[in-house]
């Protein structure tokens, strides 16, 4: 128990700069972060590498929020030219009133939500209606030879690596929040990504 809590408190976000920091990635990041309007909920905001992305031309306001307290503690480090609040709450239950936000962002976090269902339920309850929910994530293929692999190497995969999945349907599970996804692609051909990381990347409305 305390190695796992010194690995997730120490080591783990740690890593995760690393691996979600690096340039093919940051390129992904800025391509959402500037589709941002308005008032902004970053759900599973982490260490805060989006932060500094904001543009205080088209975003008035940005709030953050992570179940991990140590990853806030790097967010709240960041800076950034938008006003931004941090808060430690989970995807699953959101402390905000319906219809609160203009946009809701997910990087790379619906792989390792608890309940993706009940997450992207939440973020539609407190989007407005007509805002956008803006993903960058990785997930199931669909090759179903590397489906296969990825299913059977997920439970070791979670283990190491802060729950994430690496075999959750991203579209599936947007389309039964209620959510219209407006634009799905992948990742740009600069970044080449591993054969067990399916890219979706897009924009999903609520209607």
């Amino acid at each position: 128990m305390a190695l796992r809590r010194t690995w997730n408190d120490r080591v783990y976000p740690h890593l995760l700069d690393r691996v979600c920091g690096t340039d093919a990635i940051s390129v992904e990041r800025r391509r959402c972060i500037a589709k941002a309007t308005g008032h902004v909920l970053e759900v599973g905001v982490g260490s805060g590498l989006n932060l500094p992305l904001f543009d205080p031309r088209s975003v008035e306001d940005v709030v953050g929020v992570d179940p991990s307290e140590p990853l806030l503690a790097r967010a709240a480090d960041r800076n950034h030219e938008v006003p931004v609040e941090l808060r430690t709450a989970v995807a699953e239950s959101l402390p905000f009133d319906a219809g609160r936000f203009d946009t809701v962002i997910f990087t790379y976090t619906l792989c390792s939500v608890d309940d993706p269902a009940k997450a992207l339920r939440e973020a539609r309850r407190v989007l407005r209606t007509g805002g956008r929910l803006l993903f960058v994530e990785h997930g199931r293929s669909p090759d179903p030879t590397v489906a296969r692999w990825q299913r059977r190497l997920t439970p070791l995969w979670r283990a190491v690596s802060g729950n994430c999945h690496l075999d959750r349907d991203v579209k599936h599970e947007i389309e039964a929040a209620g959510l219209t996804i407006e634009e799905l692609g992948g990742y740009q051909s600069h970044h080449r990504p591993g054969w067990l990381s399916h890219a979706y990347v897009g924009v999903a409305n609520n209607d």
